[in-house]
């Protein structure tokens, strides 16, 4: 749905400046652990350590500037001891004074998110999310699917009020809507609640501007603080869709907004592409601009054929799909020592490391749709205690042709890309053992099964993996140019 090429430019917008980053020095940023003398000679008192430690450095460079070597963070509870800019001659230096300890530099460990953030370089403490206050103050309006006001994305800790500009309204009960979920109405016909029922403009929402949650994960897996693009942006939810999205709702939805004063539109939605003068939410938006509102909109999910974007008029960013580097690592190991990387949320912890029958569920079928494995099929051939290599395609999900293997006795899945589907792969929750393969390591494995009579694979389970370097990459399924029908007649 083209969320990652929208999170850029959300920062871009909420920032208007660039960041210029300082040339490389000698320095370092190093860890220096001191232990008070005896006697009374330093307290422990705040003002007596701070002069203490400065004491430790040069006193030529105890009074340096910031881009000098200098002292960055004064601890006194969790140990004695101070963090500074420093180069090797000045810790030989710094060695030779009493109530030296030691003096280390400093370790940069891996932050446990949920992981697009840092992906694209949006880090706590600088840079853009930094700068651009983290969209404080800043007012998305989401036309979407409807919100769950109680999921831990809409928490408002360390939200300030809305903007006195703000004049929404919150369709929930008055209880429900707070500084960050700041409004929510529905537009949708026979539903008299914003309340999301399929999750999508959940996802959406919390994606744009989700508050910090701690602990997030799935099923253990990449566990750490999820966040949206800008955690301190207010949400204004608008109810749009149920399983169809329709025009007028969304136009509707899109006048209100402009008055209520967001600042961002946010449209998850879309369809084939049309004379930008006969598209009805393209037209809308082009208004919403004049006004000085900044609008995104998804470029569709029908790719990869070329002229599949949608939503390509001009004064709209269209967002693709793409990958990001993280990984929740599921390893096919074949028969001849081969290691194939793919991807699996379900990582069982007991899957046996020995060698199981590979089957390839096309195999001795004249029907085209026996390699996707479906259910009817599965029966013409033995799967029982075997891995099962199936086909993506078919009409039947992922997921459901997992069930299917496991239902017919398989123990296992492979699942590989058809070529459209390249190198996207998916992290899914899988009812039985699997993982997912490109395209191109589908290949590797179907030869394997056709150099051996007896082949054998297993799956090695190896949990979340951070530093892909394919990444970023479209997305198979996200829409491509050109942009189709413009101001033809």
């Amino acid at each position: 749905m083209g969320y990652y090429m929208f999170f850029l430019t959300l920062v871009w917008v909420l920032n208007f400046h660039t960041i210029v980053r300082s040339q490389e020095s000698n320095l370092e940023s190093y860890i220096v652990h001191v232990e008070l003398p005896r006697g009374p000679t330093v307290s422990a008192l705040t003002d007596d350590l701070e002069g203490w430690y400065q004491s430790f450095l040069p006193a030529t460079l105890s009074s340096s500037s910031e881009d000098g070597p200098h002292i960055i963070y004064s601890y006194h509870n969790v140990f004695k001891g101070f963090a500074a800019r420093l180069s090797p001659e000045h810790v030989k230096e710094m060695e030779k004074k009493p109530g030296f300890v030691s003096a280390r530099p400093q370790k940069t460990l891996p932050l446990h998110t949920t992981h697009s953030p840092n992906f694209l370089g949006l880090n706590q403490n600088v840079g853009f999310w930094r700068d651009s206050n983290y969209g404080r103050g800043v007012i998305i309006g989401v036309l979407d699917s409807g919100i769950n006001p109680d999921h831990p994305s809409f928490n408002d800790e360390g939200m300030p009020p809305p903007p006195a500009k703000w004049k929404g309204q919150c369709q929930f009960n008055s209880a429900v809507c707070n500084n960050k979920l700041i409004g929510a109405r529905q537009f949708t016909i026979g539903n008299g609640t914003p309340l999301d029922e399929n999750g999508h403009g959940t996802h959406t929402a919390s994606t744009a501007a989700g508050n910090f949650v701690r602990g997030a994960n799935v099923f253990g897996n990449a566990n750490g603080t999820a966040a949206g693009i800008a955690p301190l942006a207010h949400i204004a939810m608008y109810k749009v869709c149920n399983t169809r999205c329709s025009e007028s709702d969304i136009l509707a939805a899109m006048d209100v907004a402009i008055d209520d004063g967001v600042d961002i539109i946010s449209l998850s939605l879309g369809g084939p592409a049309r004379n930008f003068y006969d598209d009805n939410v393209a037209v809308g938006a082009f208004s919403a601009v004049e006004r000085g509102i900044f609008v995104s909109a998804a470029a569709g999910n029908s790719g990869p054929s070329l002229r599949t974007i949608e939503n390509g008029a001009p004064w709209l960013l269209t967002v693709g799909a793409s990958s990001v580097d993280r990984k929740i690592r599921a390893t096919a190991v074949l028969g001849n020592n081969e290691e194939l990387d793919g991807e699996s949320t379900f990582q069982p912890a007991d899957f046996p490391s020995t060698l199981l029958p590979l089957v390839y569920a096309g195999s001795n079928s004249s029907n085209p749709n026996a390699p996707f494995c479906l259910p009817a099929l599965l029966r013409n051939i033995d799967v029982q205690g075997k891995i099962v290599l199936c086909e993506e395609g078919g009409g039947i999900g992922r997921i459901t042709k997992g069930r299917a293997v496991r239902n017919a006795g398989g123990a296992a899945m492979i699942l590989v890309n058809q070529q459209p589907q390249g190198y996207t792969t998916h992290s899914d929750s899988h009812v039985l053992p699997a993982t997912h393969l490109s395209y191109a390591d589908g290949l590797k494995v179907k030869a394997y099964l056709n150099s051996t009579s007896s082949p054998t694979a297993t799956i090695s389970f190896k949990g979340t993996i951070i530093g892909d370097d394919r990444a970023p990459t479209v997305a198979y399924f996200s829409g491509r140019g050109r942009t189709g029908p413009a101001l033809e007649s």
